[in-house]
């Protein structure tokens, strides 16, 4: 006899009750032996990363309340609402912040939406009720996007949104250089990743560790945003250190993966809590050793994005046939890039060529977002050195048109170096988990249903798939499927706990170390019996 579970989620104020199916017997549950490891070291555990501290923080509501139809906004499905959207989110960024109201009805608009200011938040009357309607691709509205890696991509497959949540100085240089040709880097310190300057270094600390020890607090106060910054060595003994180390990483050949060493230096944004002395106090725990051999700073970075969101509204794209793989024309959905603390809730993007993006981003998060419509090549991406990031409630719907020759379906993807996210309570009806090489570490994927019928990608330049600390736990693979949901023999360092039973098909993966990967698996053949059900809210109880 089965019998059902009531979950709750809260969106825009209002609190759902969802009817989930329990197996028999899954009240009891089975609490695997990793579970009990990680509450005795939380922070510190080999294989499963410490994420409770994930996503954005609870932001109170801007006053300030400013309605798009004062700024010539019309629901009529046929004016160009774009520029009243604008005029008036710059409006409530000039006065310091605010709410920007979009009412129900379909909105046209024939350019990008532009979140370029801290404390705005764009609110829809909810997903079903305020739609707006994009007309034009981002190829057509910046320019075509060249890869900086060379050939003939189209950066528009995994950059950009139709709605670009980005702080305004760092968007203008990145739309500047891409109609210039100059393909830019797209994170934290500038399009040539040279816009930054120390504030200190740091000394020797252990990865976990919530405080640090600086050579000069004097330029350092809680409450602001530093990002650290570790460079690798001669010897990547960095890039070992993300795969866990030891003889695999050590005898991996790093130095022709070009790509992957594009991404270091690793850097990770983090607000600073406590400043005591040279003692300081850090609002999550380190991501890694720091070591003397890395360079260890405390810098300056581009002007952040902070506390704003979108809210209660679709993004839907004129319809129009999925491009040939990597040569995406950017009809893409909502990014979040160079943005800390911020969010989104209750999206829905259809007929997209990529979903939900989040680029450069960190302590962000995305609650109750749904890709629909004719099939995306990246649902979710998140990449180019993107931490602590929070995606739950998410489904990927079925695609409701063919998928064109030479097009591909990726998923809930996470690639270049970007750790500690996690993507929770998920139901994805097509896809899979896109572990898209350049070595990504310390990612969760809990409590999600997913028919895996999507592949992964990379470049081989790339370098590995996975970095040490990878989680999947709570996984049922309604399809059988296995490739990257059972990632034991995989991954190094990682933990594949709750999952039923898989076997593999045409993509057939071989481990990127050789030797011990010292990954732990556990409750495998099962289906939603593992106690917790989802790691990342049992983290957030701990």
């Amino acid at each position: 006899m089965s019998r059902t579970r009531l979950t709750r989620r809260t969106l825009l104020g209002s609190t759902l009750a969802l009817a989930v199916p329990l197996p028999t017997g899954a009240s009891r549950g089975q609490v695997p032996s990793l579970w009990r490891e990680f509450t005795r070291t939380p922070f510190t555990h080999p294989q499963i990363p410490y994420v409770g501290k994930a996503g954005a923080r609870r932001h109170p509501r801007p006053s300030r309340v400013l309605d798009v139809r004062a700024y010539g906004a019309v629901a009529d499905g046929t004016t160009d609402s774009a520029p009243a959207i604008n005029r008036a989110i710059a409006a409530a960024g000039g006065a310091g912040g605010g709410t920007v109201l979009i009412p129900p009805g379909t909105f046209r608009i024939d350019d990008v939406i532009r979140v370029g200011h801290s404390n705005v938040v764009v609110r829809g009357a909810g997903s079903d009720r305020t739609k707006l309607y994009a007309t034009k691709s981002l190829t057509e509205l910046i320019g075509v996007y060249g890869s900086r890696y060379g050939g003939d991509k189209s950066s528009w497959s995994w950059a950009g949104g139709l709605i670009w949540l980005a702080p305004s100085a760092r968007l203008d240089s990145l739309v500047a250089a891409i109609r210039a040709k100059a393909w830019p880097f797209e994170g934290w310190t500038g399009n040539r990743r040279d816009d930054w300057r120390q504030l200190t270094t740091v000394e020797p600390a252990r990865q976990g560790s919530w405080t640090v020890t600086v050579a000069d607090a004097s330029h350092l106060r809680p409450g602001t945003l530093v990002l650290l910054r570790l460079a690798d060595d001669p010897g990547h003994t960095l890039l070992q250190h993300m795969a866990g180390g030891g003889p695999g990483p050590e005898s991996y050949y790093w130095d022709d993966k070009t790509k992957l060493l594009s991404y270091v230096p690793y850097e990770w944004p983090v607000r600073i809590a406590r400043v005591h002395g040279r003692e300081v106090t850090l609002e999550r725990p380190l991501p890694l050793d720091i070591r003397p051999e890395w360079n260890p700073q405390l810098t300056t970075y581009v002007e952040e994005l902070t506390g704003s969101g979108v809210e209660g509204l679709t993004l839907e794209a004129v319809e129009t046939p999925q491009q040939p793989h990597l040569l995406d024309k950017g009809y893409n959905g909502v990014v979040l890039q160079c943005a800390y603390d911020c969010w989104l809730d209750d999206v829905t993007v259809r007929h997209v060529d990529n979903g939900f993006g989040l680029v450069a981003a960190s302590a962000c998060t995305l609650r109750g977002t749904t890709v629909a419509g004719r099939g995306s090549h990246h649902p979710y991406f998140c990449r180019e050195g993107s931490h602590d990031n929070l995606v739950e409630d998410f489904t990927i719907e079925e695609r409701t048109a063919p998928a064109p020759a030479n097009t591909q379906l990726h998923g809930i993807n996470v690639e270049g170096l970007s750790s500690y996210n996690v993507w929770s309570r998920g139901d994805m009806r097509m896809g899979t988990f896109d572990s898209h090489r350049g070595l990504p570490f310390a990612n969760v994927r809990t409590d999600i249903t997913v028919n895996n019928n999507g592949r992964h990608g990379g470049d081989a330049s790339a370098g590995p798939l996975f970095g040490a600390r990878f989680t999947h736990w709570n996984v049922r693979v309604t399809n059988g499927r296995a490739g990257l949901m059972k990632i034991d023999q995989l991954a190094p360092y990682s933990a594949t706990v709750g999952l039923n039973t898989v076997t593999e098909f045409d993509q057939t993966d071989v481990p990127d170390f050789t030797g011990d990967l010292h990954a732990r698996l556990e409750l495998y053949g099962t289906t939603d019996v593992v106690r917790p059900r989802n790691l990342y809210e049992a983290q957030r109880e701990l």
